[in-house]
């Protein structure tokens, strides 16, 4: 079942998060779901269920794959919950793909509405069926009605809900004491936040528990249309595995802006990954072939970063020996030169700074340089979301050119560095590519599957 609203900011991730978590302590085995590129969520999601987070993006991985890989997620589960995305209908702009009710759509699954009750009585009805409405193809099961002020609210709230034909599964009080500490890109990360965000996870699994109906939830919930299911191994198509190597994975509070395929992708591929905190490792792993440094907020970490001065060295090592080097956002900061002034490792000619403004969206990119990644001329959607900014914006080779923009991001030795977050399910080969050249396999461009 999937967790909507009619708006950002109207508790979804409480209510999901809550749900996930509540639906845990009750025994059941829940597969956390998050809609859209959002790196964040799903690091709560993972607390509360006990399982990985993943991401559901039609933009980023094509809308055949959302099932597929949706069943792959929830492989052992009971119940898959959803979070949504923004309001229910909100995605890309203009054409709104990649919404909650595309998703929703995908997965032939009933919505549960969460709806923000501040100055609300019997409006409410009005909103209701504004949403039912507009588009007949999805069902909005239940409604749970959000920071209700007072017993008689609810009362008022309840009979509107009644008048839309629809039924009222919880109302969560007004209460404060959920909140979690935000930044310029939204929430800080659980793995930031550590013991807070446990606390965090357990307070709304508390809230929900309290105030919502949780066997009306899962009566709700809709069995996974049938179809195939995602795999790492097909997706790879490791006829020949190579020679198993280490692939080091940045990981830690600093470095939390990663997919779980990728992983299982990689170890699919041939290759052994090995997570490094490079706020505690001073050292890459021994064997260390390639380097996948994802994105996360190095910038809250720089002063930590750059006192693990031997890890900044073996990092700049690898790099310059031609080994494999995958760097998304956050990673491309740290393989600066310098990150707003302190020195960081240097792999790249590249100073990188704070913007004024956010750049936010989705790309539909074109690879200008042969890679350890992409064969020159591949085509990937991909998506930024930062306030960062790095002179120069493009190496002598560049990794990326999109409308509207000049050449983006960095390619040399066996370096790929950029601001653009792909997701790797959505392109397997370049996982092939990336582990065949880290195994000293000759990488062939019929690798590099097509998007």
């Amino acid at each position: 079942m999937v967790v909507a609203a009619p708006a950002s900011g109207s508790g979804k991730t409480t209510v999901a998060t809550g749900l996930m978590a509540a639906l845990r302590r009750r025994g059941t085995a829940v597969a956390p779901f998050k809609v859209g590129p959002d790196y964040i969520d799903p690091g709560y999601h993972t607390l509360a269920a006990g399982r990985p987070g993943r991401n559901l993006d039609p933009v980023l991985v094509g809308a055949d794959r959302i099932a597929p890989l949706a069943r792959h997620g929830s492989a052992g589960a009971d119940i898959a919950v959803v979070e949504g995305v923004m309001g229910l209908f909100d995605g890309r702009i203009p054409d709104g793909a990649g919404s909650t009710a595309e998703v929703a759509g995908l997965l032939g699954a009933p919505l549960l509405l969460v709806v923000d009750c501040r100055g609300l009585s019997r409006s409410l009805a009005a909103l209701l069926h504004g949403f039912r409405s507009f588009d007949p193809a999805l069902r909005i099961g239940g409604v749970v009605l959000n920071r209700v002020g007072s017993a008689r609210h609810e009362e008022v709230l309840r009979a509107a809900a009644d008048e839309a034909g629809l039924p009222v599964l919880g109302a969560l009080p007004r209460r404060d004491a959920l909140a979690v500490p935000s930044r310029h890109l939204g929430l800080v990360t659980a793995a930031e936040h550590g013991a807070a965000a446990v606390g965090a996870v357990d307070a709304m699994a508390e809230l929900v528990a309290a105030h919502v109906d949780l066997d009306a939830v899962v009566a709700l919930a809709a069995p996974l249309p049938a179809g195939p299911v995602w795999s790492p191994a097909d997706a790879v198509r490791a006829d020949e595995p190579p020679e198993r190597s280490v692939v080091a994975v940045l990981g830690g509070p600093a470095f939390t802006f990663g997919y779980a395929e990728h992983v299982e992708l990689l170890a699919a591929a041939g290759a052994e990954p090995v997570v490094v905190d490079p706020l505690r490792d001073a050292a890459l792993p021994p064997g260390t072939g390639a380097l996948v440094l994802p994105g996360g907020f190095p910038e809250e970490h720089v002063a930590q970063l750059a006192a693990n001065a031997p890890l900044l060295a073996a990092v700049r090592e690898l790099a310059a020996s031609g080994a494999p080097v995958h760097a998304e956002c956050g990673g491309l900061l740290y393989l600066c030169e310098t990150l707003d002034g302190t020195p960081m490792c240097g792999a790249l000619p590249a100073a990188a700074t704070r913007a004024e403004r956010l750049t936010l969206g989705y790309r539909d990119a074109v690879a200008l340089t042969d890679s350890v990644l992409h064969p020159v001329g591949a085509r990937v959607s991909g998506h930024e979301f930062h306030r960062w900014s790095v002179t120069p914006r493009a190496g002598d080779s560049a990794a990326w050119g999109w409308r509207g923009a000049g050449p983006e991001g960095f390619v040399a030795r066996g370096v790929h560095a950029s601001f653009l977050h792909t997701h790797p399910a959505a392109e397997p080969g370049a996982v092939t590519r990336f582990v065949r050249r880290a195994s000293g396999r000759s990488v062939h461009r019929d690798t590099a599957l097509p998007h």
